[in-house]
């Protein structure tokens, strides 16, 4: 019992250590939030910085406390040296995306609020820590990109630059006029806000068919962030101004022809047919 009384006041001092840490950083992090949005600093760099003051601050009061209950730390922090070394082989994919994080943050192939797709994903960065990225997708999934899936992967950045293009494939006949056609799918673009004037709007044909010519209507948007909705809502107003122009929009179709039970033709020996195309546009995303 004497020897828990007298352990107390360093056990006391150990615990008034590790609050006094935990406030201090708890200040050090509303500090630094009023310090990144007065010097308009990147909330990614901000980031970084709150993460490394974070683990710095803690492991301080830890080391502390431990060393104000008589516990040699000395010796500690060099068995944690070999621990590390071992736990490094043990964990070095962790350690992996510890060192990716760290890449991200210094070369910064994004940032917070970005709109990106890597690894086959879509969406925007929420947050970096020191393992993963985490994107949200259009459909409000959270995904957590591992950092060496990030750094190791061509990432494609949709808000890097001022302004994205939109690349609006659709086809039409081959009797079309395509001057006709090509101004009737500008005629979509005129007057519209969210897309800008310079570099103006083109329609170029991407490929002849055997029953419809492929083209594509080319148009700068002035906010990249709105990408998805209006790509959605010039799609559907080029469709409706070709079908009222009345522009032949076929699509090869395919015929199957029945053959009778007790018939002697083989399949093989039939005519191939091919249907005429029909004058509705497939849809396609």
């Amino acid at each position: 019992m004497a020897g828990v009384l007298a352990w107390m006041p360093q056990g006391l001092a150990a615990v008034l250590i590790l609050l006094g840490a935990w406030l201090v950083w708890r200040l050090v992090k509303k500090a630094m939030g009023l310090a990144v949005q007065r010097a308009d600093l990147d909330p990614t760099a901000g980031n970084f910085l709150l993460t490394l003051l974070k683990y710095l601050i803690l492991s301080i009061g830890v080391i502390t406390a431990l060393g104000r209950l008589g516990i040699n730390t000395t010796s500690i922090l060099a068995s944690l040296g070999v621990v590390g070394l071992s736990l490094g082989f043990a964990a070095k994919d962790a350690l992996s995306n510890m060192i990716s994080g760290i890449f991200i943050f210094w070369d910064r192939p994004f940032v917070l609020g970005d709109l990106i797709e890597v690894g086959g994903h879509y969406g925007r960065v929420d947050r970096i820590t020191m393992r993963s990225t985490r994107v949200v997708t259009p459909d409000g999934r959270m995904l957590a990109v591992p950092n060496t899936i990030v750094v190791n992967s061509i990432v494609a950045s949709y808000t890097n630059f001022p302004h994205l293009r939109l690349d609006i494939p659709f086809t039409v006949g081959v009797e079309e006029n395509l001057d006709r056609v090509r101004t009737i799918a500008l005629s979509v673009c005129r007057g519209h806000a969210l897309l800008v004037t310079e570099p103006p709007a083109r329609v170029v044909v991407t490929a002849l068919n055997d029953y419809n010519v492929a083209m594509e209507l080319q148009v700068w948007l002035a906010d990249e962030k709105l990408h998805i909705p209006e790509r959605h809502s010039l799609r559907e107003r080029l469709f409706e101004a070709l079908r009222d122009a009345g522009v032949d929009m076929p699509f090869e179709t395919l015929a199957l022809r029945g053959i009778p039970e007790n018939s002697a033709v083989p399949p093989s020996s039939l005519p191939a047919t091919s249907a005429p195309p029909s004058g509705t546009e497939s849809a396609s995303d």
